[in-house]
């Protein structure tokens, strides 16, 4: 849990993610096409991934990928990150934590 908790205080954006999920591809891609840099961990290709997937799973995070954090605080799966972006609430969340300028 440790380990989780100083990889999403990092960066401003954080996903974990496994390279075979098309939900966490999406995400990734939202956010790409938005001009975000986030810091991605593939859990499939990580020496650790197990882990720290559990470790998600005690956080809350269910399932366990994409789990998104966005200022150090997790933000959800696909379901909450597209539900920000409907509402028009991801961007500013955004810009708030530094991870976009325009």
């Amino acid at each position: 849990m440790e380990a989780v908790t100083k990889m999403v205080s990092e960066r401003p954006v954080v996903i974990f993610s496994k390279s075979s999920c098309c939900m966490s591809h999406s995400i990734k891609t939202l956010l790409s096409d938005f001009g975000v840099n986030p810091a991605v961990y593939e859990l499939d290709e990580m020496q650790r991934g197990r882990e720290i997937e559990q470790a998600l799973l005690r956080l809350g995070c269910s399932p366990s990928v994409p789990a998104v954090f966005i200022g150090g605080e997790f933000v959800g799966g696909a379901n909450e990150v597209m539900s920000l972006h409907l509402k028009r609430s991801l961007i500013p969340m955004l810009k708030r934590v530094g991870a976009l300028w325009v």
